[in-house]
């Protein structure tokens, strides 16, 4: 682990009404730049941007140069504003060829169109306590989950965390994904 100072952190108000969630955002982060990405011994790199300004193409086509990149869609769609969180299709497109895995809830989905037609080698579309979708190789399958009545913040990092650690140890990309769907079940349930 690495630590890297920044001016400001990105800061969130979160309430949830079963899957629902409304959020506020009270503080945005830092945008990284090519030059705050130090040297990583790794072959996987997740990325879990809290809005659109945080990891720019070009962060992301440095990063994707020496390692495969599992990007959150939430730095995607996220308008990087104060209030209340607004989700809209601003975001460079370009990002997305240096993307090899690219997760997504459903109101992303929603937001950035059809998985399928992405250009990204794996996109993973989460549908909260239903289960997800891996689109791959102009495949679709869906892994059904069971409900879990638990707060699910932080459900969706250690989904996409575990489906990486899933693929990096040779797992199909349904197999990471059944796999992430259980241990993410696993913590809820803790």
């Amino acid at each position: 682990m690495r630590w890297i100072p920044g001016e400001s952190t990105a800061t969130f108000g979160i309430s949830y009404n079963g899957d629902a969630r409304t959020m506020l955002v009270e503080e945005l982060g830092d945008t990284w730049t090519p030059a705050d990405v130090p040297p990583l011994r790794c072959r996987w790199v997740h990325v879990a941007p809290l809005s659109r300004s945080e990891w720019p193409t070009a962060t992301i086509a440095a990063l994707a140069r020496r390692h495969r990149v599992s990007f959150d869609g939430q730095g995607l769609v996220r308008a990087p504003e104060l209030g209340p969180l607004r989700l809209d299709d601003d975001f460079d497109r370009d990002l997305l060829r240096h993307v090899w895995v690219l997760k997504l809830a459903d109101e992303e989905a929603e937001v950035v169109g059809d998985p399928a037609k992405l250009g990204v080698r794996e996109v993973l579309v989460t549908h909260g306590s239903k289960g997800s979708t891996v689109y791959c190789g102009g495949t679709r399958e869906f892994i059904s989950a069971r409900a879990i009545d638990r707060d699910p913040t932080g459900a969706g990092d250690a989904f996409a965390t575990s489906y990486i650690v899933g693929r990096n140890a040779g797992f199909s990309p349904t197999g990471a994904a059944r796999r992430a769907t259980a241990v993410v079940a696993s913590l809820l349930a803790a």
